[in-house]
């Protein structure tokens, strides 16, 4: 039977996905253009002219500062807390077997699939209930719900391809919890908790919905994009804060990328 492995795909489907790109990416394209244009007031295309005049002018404003000081401290704390609660149910799910286990595997990674703004609205009744005020914690709370998921996600897939019997034989060679910790789980846990550290910060650094919930007064880097863009003056400086954003962000989805897709490679089965 002749194959057509070797051959190249129709030029339709060519069209087809070169087409799902463009839209997919043409907005983010057209993102960096408008950082550099010198019409102030409108999106005009094409741009009257180019300029770099913004990004001193965004380089010298504190509120930029203040908001993108407030994002990466969230950030940082929400994707501690789960970094830690996300590999320990991880680690009760997939090596242990207890009644309900599934259910609780479920209601951990159900704040991902429901709506931000279901989230957004529990999440604020919630700290009216016990008068909480709005806070950089009631922040942090509030991401720290979706963060916990990507982290679970990650670390449970690794422990399920981590043999037990690394783990039993750790054990049976004297070692502690702690030390087999170290030496076994760990190494093989590693890569997969460091990419889903990446994706929670990433996630964490660019959320809207649910910090307009629980922040108050307080404007993280994306809410303070999200009203300047009301604003009719200086709106390239927003985009090139948006193209910031996108570097930022860009770069641990990258890393978490590269990190994870050797996944199946789990150190020490071989030997």
């Amino acid at each position: 039977m002749r194959s057509d492995r070797g051959h190249g795909s129709p030029l339709a489907l060519k069209i087809a996905a070169a087409s799902g790109l463009l839209f997919l990416h043409l907005p983010i394209l057209l993102i960096f253009v408008y950082a550099f244009t010198t019409e102030e007031k409108s999106y005009q295309w094409p741009p009257p002219g180019l300029t770099t005049q913004w990004f001193n002018v965004a380089w010298n404003r504190p509120d930029v500062w203040a908001a993108l000081g407030l994002s990466v401290q969230v950030a940082c704390i929400a994707t501690a807390i789960a970094l830690v609660l996300g590999t320990l149910c991880a680690a009760a799910v997939s090596q242990t077997k207890f009644f309900g286990r599934e259910v609780i595997s479920l209601l951990v990674i159900l704040p991902i699939a429901l709506p931000g703004i279901i989230t957004g609205i529990a999440l604020r009744s919630a700290f009216s209930l016990f008068d909480i005020p709005f806070s950089v914690w009631t922040i942090v709370l509030g991401h720290a719900t979706f963060c916990v998921v990507v982290v679970y996600n990650n670390a449970v897939a690794r422990f399920r391809r981590t043999s037990g019997s690394l783990i039993e034989a750790s054990m049976d060679l004297g070692a502690d919890g702690f030390q087999t910790f170290r030496h076994v789980i760990l190494p093989n846990i590693g890569t997969a908790l460091l990419a889903g550290g990446m994706l929670a910060f990433a996630l964490s650094f660019d959320e809207v919905i649910v910090t307009t919930f629980t922040g108050g007064q307080q404007s993280t880097l994306p809410i303070w994009m999200l009203e300047e863009l009301i604003r009719p003056r200086q709106r390239p400086v927003t985009n090139v804060v948006a193209m910031a954003v996108v570097l930022v962000t860009f770069l641990p989805i990258l890393a978490a990328y590269y990190l994870t897709r050797d996944g199946d490679q789990i150190a020490g089965a071989g030997k």
